[in-house]
């Protein structure tokens, strides 16, 4: 089913060089107008008891979904990119294990942040974070499983950090 679902996405690639530009841009450069446009929005938060307590959440889950888990994951499982495993030449480069995504844990974790505090903007996170991880696989650097690996690992980091900053704040 992955091989599949990879083939149907990356089959498009290579056949039109402005196709395959837009590819690149949404999956090697959007991630930098996500993080932007994230820390636009939390700058903004008003009270800035809301905005620290988002900040702290974004941190935590960002650092637990991409920093622990995902090279946690990596380092039992190295699992190689498409690229190694089919032999072609990707749009754009990547290293290390394919599984899991660290793209989409690191923009599923602000995006489950940022739906909980403002759904608009969680639901823009979340497609766009979702098109990022399609373009990734588009241009050869990831499995579909990778990217849904990720995803469900960004989701849970946040909703763990949520747990226990709820918690905590009990205690208080």
């Amino acid at each position: 089913m992955d091989l599949t679902l990879f083939n149907l996405i990356h089959s498009f690639a290579g056949r039109s060089s402005l196709v395959d530009w837009g590819g690149v841009l949404i999956a090697q450069y959007l991630p930098y107008a996500l993080v932007v446009a994230a820390l636009v929005f939390l700058f903004r938060m008003e009270p800035w008891k809301v905005r620290v307590e988002a900040f702290l959440a974004t941190a935590l889950s960002l650092l637990l979904s991409r920093g622990l888990i995902t090279e946690l994951l990596r380092f039992v499982w190295d699992r190689p990119r498409p690229f190694v495993t089919l032999g072609f030449e990707p749009l754009i480069t990547a290293g290390s294990a394919s599984f899991p995504s660290g793209h989409a844990a690191f923009f599923f974790a602000l995006s489950a942040v940022l739906f909980s505090v403002n759904r608009t903007w969680g639901w823009w996170f979340l497609g766009l974070s979702l098109l990022n991880g399609i373009a990734r696989v588009y241009a050869g650097v990831h499995w579909p499983s990778d990217i849904l690996g990720g995803a469900v690992i960004g989701v849970f980091s946040y909703l763990f950090v949520d747990y226990l900053m709820k918690r905590a704040k009990t205690r208080r």
